[in-house]
This record gives C-alpha cells, structure tokens and sequence, in this order.
C-alpha cells in the first residue's frame, strides 16, 4: 500500500458510472411494476452496491481501508438503458474513486443476477468514473 501517513485528511467526492443494456422492453416494464420474480431490483441493488462500497478494500489489496461518511446510488433509464450512478464521500487521506466504480460495478452485477431469469441479452457496458474531488487533482468528465 502507498503510504498515506503524510497526508492530511480533506473532503474526498467520487462519482462513478455503470450502464446496464436490457434487450427486452418487457424487462423494463417488470422492473417498473416490481414484478421481477427476485424482488424489488432498485433497492436490492443499491443495498448491494452499498455493501460493494464498504467492502472494497476487502477485496481490492492496494485500497485503503477507511470511513465512507456518505454513499448515493441513483438509477435514470433511457430507452433500454439504465445508468447507475455511484456518489461517496470521505474526509480522509485518500481518495473514493475506487470505491465509487466498485460500488457501480456491484450495482451492475446485481442488476444482471436479478433481471438474467426475465432477459438473456442484459449487457454490463461502460464503468468509469465522472468525478473525483479533493485532495490534490480533481477530475471532472463530461
């Protein structure tokens, strides 16, 4: 691991993105009246996601273990699309971005499990991350 022992802590801001690709309008319309035999697919993914967030230095050796102080997961369909954005927010040494595009991917993938009995064509496309404040570089995308 880097060594952080240096730094001070300030507010670290991270907004990560996920795109889940359905092939079936009827998915879409399942998950709109919570018809999806698995349960409630927005919820169960955010709770999913938020667990990703938390458990990432679990799993990721390099990341610092460290206290999310707020993480959001906000969904916005369009077409046969659905974005998943990931926000989290630390005041510490390091950075969330990893831990933001961690927490998309889980959302994703939990999306996937779910919908797969309903649409054999689900596609994960797309992880990346929008925005990383704090520290010494922001990066905003467009």
């Amino acid at each position: 691991m880097v060594d952080i022992t240096h730094k001070n802590p300030t507010l670290r801001t991270a907004v990560a993105e996920a795109l889940v690709c359905l092939s079936d309008p009827e998915t879409l319309k399942a998950i709109e009246e919570d018809r999806v035999p698995k349960g409630n697919v927005y919820e169960m993914s955010r709770a999913a996601g938020l667990l990703g967030i938390k458990k990432t230095p679990d799993l990721l050796p390099d990341c610092h273990p460290l206290p999310i102080e707020a993480a959001r997961v906000d969904y916005q369909t369009d077409g046969l699309e659905i974005r998943i954005r990931v926000t989290v927010k630390t005041i510490y040494k390091t950075g969330v971005e990893v831990e933001a595009m961690h927490g998309a991917s889980v959302v994703a993938l939990n999306l996937y499990d779910m919908l797969k009995p309903l649409d054999k064509g689900i596609e994960i496309r797309k992880i990346r991350l929008l925005e990383k404040r704090g520290g010494k570089s922001d990066i905003l995308v467009k």
